[in-house]
């Protein structure tokens, strides 16, 4: 009788839930009277957050074997979402990658082939053939990815310092890489031979304090967030240093610890700044356009936040490190922007 009931109970299929709920009151920057440009959507924090369907078949085993276990972020600090719609996550503090389908609403991770294993993963990033490279600050390596999530090789042995951010050209077809520890980008090929190195530690333009993350605008331009230096530095084509944006100070327009850097569809480019628990948005001329976010625990508010990424649909993805969560927001243009059809790539957000 009592299995009956049970099977009765646990016989009804469990549809997919609404993966990011609503805010009662929404959040959105700037504030009034100016245009709303960024838009909080939500958060992932563990894999119960994909809201997955619940079928019959897993309602039973559930009832038998137990649920299966929640897998949580312990330190993000790196993100990156594929044209297939799945989340990487760099967890420094768990030792892992996780991978957030969303939308088969699946689970997974990433990991070296055994025995190796991942010590410090803090960088990501991805190339348009489904490879995926992690950057491993302590072993000092970059693992490579197939599109399969197997482990096909590694990168940087003997040739990399303290890897951290990276970015890959897929015009160039190569994987440029924020090496904090040697003071240097170092540029590899697609085979994973280095081919050359950026900088060196000091403070002039194409010099380096602890470089932490690149990223590479619709242009072809390099950035990087030159950390202890205080500052952004946007490089050409030719890779020669073009233009500083910022320097130390403790207002807007200015950084404390510049981190995570990513760019939108047009070509805004969007600084984490840990020590500040903010984001700026600057254009690519180096003006500074807004800022979002605060220091706290709740909704579009950060802890030491360490990096970001930005999809195709303009979808922020934010690394909020010690509140063990990505945070997810909306880049929207203006209004009068989205109905003009000559609209520049160049605009104030």
């Amino acid at each position: 009788m009592f299995l009956l009931g049970a099977l009765t109970c646990s016989g009804c299929a469990k549809p997919a839930g609404v993966m990011f709920e609503p805010l009662p009151t929404p959040l959105s920057w700037p504030g009034p009277p100016d245009e709303p440009r960024i838009h909080y959507v939500g958060q992932i924090a563990t894999s119960a957050d994909l809201k997955a369907a619940k079928p019959f078949g897993e309602s039973l085993r559930e009832l038998f074997a137990g649920k299966a276990p929640v897998m949580g972020v312990i330190n993000p600090f790196a993100v990156e979402v594929d044209d297939q719609h799945r989340l990487y996550v760099a967890d420094s503090g768990g030792r892992v990658v996780h991978v957030f389908d969303l939308d088969k609403r699946e689970y997974e991770q990433l990991a070296p082939t055994p025995p190796s294993a991942f010590i410090t993963p803090v960088g990501l990033a991805l190339a348009d053939d489904g490879r995926v490279f992690v950057a491993d600050s302590t072993a000092g390596v970059v693992w490579v990815f197939d599109a399969a999530g197997s482990n096909i090789d590694t990168w940087g042995q003997d040739e990399l310092v303290r890897p951290c951010g990276m970015a890959f050209d897929n015009v160039g077809q190569r994987l440029f890489v924020a090496d904090a520890g040697a003071h240097q980008i170092v540029i590899f090929d697609a085979q994973g031979q280095p081919t050359a190195r950026l900088g060196e530690r000091g403070t002039a333009l194409g010099s380096f304090n602890f470089p932490t993350d690149v990223t590479i605008d619709h242009h072809n331009r390099l950035y990087v967030s030159d950390s202890l230096n205080c500052r952004i530095q946007q490089f050409g084509t030719d890779l020669m240093p073009r233009l500083q944006i910022g320097s130390r100070g403790d207002m807007p327009g200015y950084f404390a610890r510049p981190k995570g850097i990513a760019v939108d569809s047009e070509d805004h480019l969007y600084v984490i700044d840990a020590n500040f628990e903010a984001v700026q948005v600057y254009s690519s001329n180096g003006d500074l356009l807004m800022a979002f976010g605060r220091e706290g625990r709740g909704p579009g508010e950060f802890w030491l936040p360490a990096g970001i990424c930005i999809d195709a649909t303009d979808r922020l993805w934010i690394a909020d490190t010690y509140n063990r969560r990505v945070q997810v927001f909306d880049y929207r243009p203006p209004a009068q922007q989205a109905n003009r059809s000559d609209a520049s790539n160049e605009v104030t957000p």
